[in-house]
């Protein structure tokens, strides 16, 4: 009896981890601005933010301008990168949630080398205080 009782006691305290996922590591890694600019990190960095926003602040200097509420979004940031799912991308917005679920969106789509810019333009608490803020270059939004 007490082996079944023992035998059962070690079935249901396992259980959890047999039938719970793994945590789940992120398929990209989230950096400040200030972090991104000093690494000369050779991404190709992505604004995802609107227009408007573009238009408000500026976007940062050399940053590609793809929406993220583009119904393309993939297939645009696949064509900027030349078609090769395992160029380093970089992604930016507003504070980083955005960035966020463009960078989960890449990396469901075969992307391979994302990195989040998960302080944005404004900041985020717990990763930095945001690109204007660490004053890095930014230059003035294309004209739509």
């Amino acid at each position: 009896m007490f082996k079944a009782i023992a035998a059962a006691l070690v079935l249901l305290t396992a259980t959890p981890a047999l039938v719970a996922p793994a945590m789940a590591q992120t398929p990209f890694h989230t950096v400040s601005s200030e972090a991104f600019v000093t690494s000369k990190d050779k991404s190709t960095l992505i604004d995802v933010r609107e227009p408007t926003e573009w238009a408000e602040t500026g976007i940062p200097t050399g940053a590609a301008t793809i929406s993220i509420s583009r119904k393309d979004f993939v297939d645009a940031v696949l064509a900027k990168v030349g078609g090769d799912k395992s160029a380093p991308v970089a992604l930016i917005c507003r504070s980083g949630n955005r960035s966020a679920k463009a960078s989960e969106a890449l990396s469901a789509a075969g992307f391979s080398n994302v990195t989040n810019v998960g302080d944005g333009m404004l900041g985020r608490d717990g990763v930095g205080k945001g690109w204007l803020a660490a004053k890095l270059p930014v230059s003035p939004a294309p004209k739509p």
